[in-house]
């Protein structure tokens, strides 16, 4: 009998008694949490099916079955997948606000804060049919203090300046109005609008590289999640927090406010430059060890089979080819590489 039965009145498919003996899947469904694990299970099976109804995808797959091995096979399915459905315009909206929704929880958590992103779905806020404002995050669980999180992974978007508006045009969606039609929509006291590196428009990267923010209408961030870089989110998300948790208690200077917050940035944006600098300089070292490292074991090496020849005044053939392969000097040398890159 069919593990599978399609069920046409109702349109639903439906799974009778189901094993798999796979495992990858069962390594990460072992590390979930037991309620989470229906809810990733079909996500899993949609995500699939997407995957598989793309001829790139299929093609792919059928191209290295025979090629690699098993773990290399699907870490290349998995960065494919992903990446080709992180592209597919109509689905990669919904995958961006599920990871950062996630991505948020998970820091939230790892620093004990008490802080919950919620993702709104298709529920509408207070602006009727209106779903403007993909994340709801109740600062410290309060439900009255809100920020909202509104996710364009659209190159179409633009900045959207007040002074480049054109009444007479037809609507388009711009940073400026999603940021307040955010905040209108979810009742937040902060928004804040966030892009992918790799889909974002040239206005808005001339506007802010990494965290922006516009006086009184909200704050941008532009994360790379193709590479898991999500610093920028965190950032801008901290500074709205503060402005949301004090904005309650005092009367703000705005103008003020923009100064301080615009300082904060630039000066955060220049410890990230200093950051990379440093990081490329570590990298360049480590290369440096390494030849460093490689030449004196090469010298060695050569001393060896120099000082036996001059002993003996020959070498075997076993020698010879100990000598031309060199596999000593490589295994000395993983293991000094290893040290190396743990610098």
């Amino acid at each position: 009998m069919p593990a599978i039965k399609i069920n046409q009145k109702l349109r639903r498919v439906e799974i009778q008694k189901f094993e798999l003996d796979n495992e990858i899947v069962f390594n990460y469904f072992d590390n979930l949490p037991m309620a989470d694990r229906d809810d990733k299970l079909i996500r899993a099976l949609y995500i699939g099916v997407l995957a598989l109804m793309e001829d790139r995808i299929s093609a792919f797959l059928s191209k290295t079955t025979n090629e690699l091995g098993t773990e290399l096979e699907s870490l290349k399915m998995i960065f494919e997948m992903k990446k080709e459905l992180f592209y597919k315009s109509t689905i990669k909206g919904a995958l961006a606000e599920d990871e950062i929704a996630e991505f948020m929880n998970d820091y939230f958590q790892s620093k004990k804060m008490g802080d919950k992103a919620l993702l709104t779905g298709n529920a509408a806020g207070e602006i009727p049919r209106n779903k403007t404002g993909d994340i709801i995050c109740r600062v410290n669980g309060d439900e009255e203090l809100r920020i909202v999180i509104e996710c364009k992974f659209d190159k179409s978007i633009k900045l959207g300046t007040i002074d480049s508006k054109d009444l007479f045009i037809r609507k388009t969606d711009t940073a400026w109005s999603q940021l307040i039609e955010a905040e209108a929509n979810r009742n937040s006291k902060v928004s804040l609008i966030v892009f992918d590196r790799s889909l974002v428009d040239n206005s808005i990267l001339k506007f802010c590289e990494n965290v922006g923010y516009i006086p009184e209408i909200g704050f941008i961030a532009i994360i790379n999640s193709q590479k898991g870089d999500y610093d920028n989110l965190i950032i801008a998300y901290m500074l709205a927090r503060d402005i949301a948790i004090n904005a309650k208690k005092i009367d703000l200077d705005k103008n003020i406010l923009a100064v301080l917050v615009t300082r904060i940035i630039k000066d955060i944006s220049e410890i990230r430059s200093i950051k990379l600098l440093v990081q490329r300089n570590i990298d360049t070292n480590q290369e440096i060890l390494k030849q460093i490292e490689k030449s004196m074991l090469l010298m060695e090496f050569n001393q060896k089979y120099l000082a036996q020849f001059l002993q003996t005044g020959t070498l075997t053939k076993k020698d010879l080819l100990d000598f031309y392969m060199g596999d000593e000097v490589k295994d000395r040398f993983k293991l000094i590489e290893k040290e190396i890159n743990e610098i």
